[in-house]
C-alpha cells in the first residue's frame, strides 16, 4: 500500500505554518527538519510573501487605528 501525498493546498498550509513559526522565531529543530523535508521551495516563497502582506496589513491597520484617535 502506497502512502498518498497530500494535495497542493494542504502542502501550502503546511508551508504557511512553517513561515509563521519563522516569523515568531520559535521553532524546534526536529520540527524544522521535518518541514524542510516535506515542503517545496515554491510554497515557502509564496507563503513568505503572503505572510509578509498579512503582517504589513495588520501593522497598517493598527497604526491607522491609533492615529485616528
Amino acid at each position: 500500500m502506497q502512502k498518498q501525498k497530500p494535495g497542493s493546498f494542504v502542502m501550502f498550509l503546511i508551508s504557511m505554518r512553517a513561515v509563521l513559526w519563522g516569523f515568531l522565531g520559535v521553532r524546534k529543530r526536529s520540527g524544522q527538519d521535518a518541514d524542510m523535508a516535506s515542503i517545496s521551495f515554491v510554497h515557502i516563497v509564496l507563503a513568505g510573501v503572503f505572510g509578509a502582506i498579512i503582517f504589513m496589513t495588520i501593522l497598517l491597520l493598527i497604526v491607522k487605528a491609533v492615529v485616528s484617535n
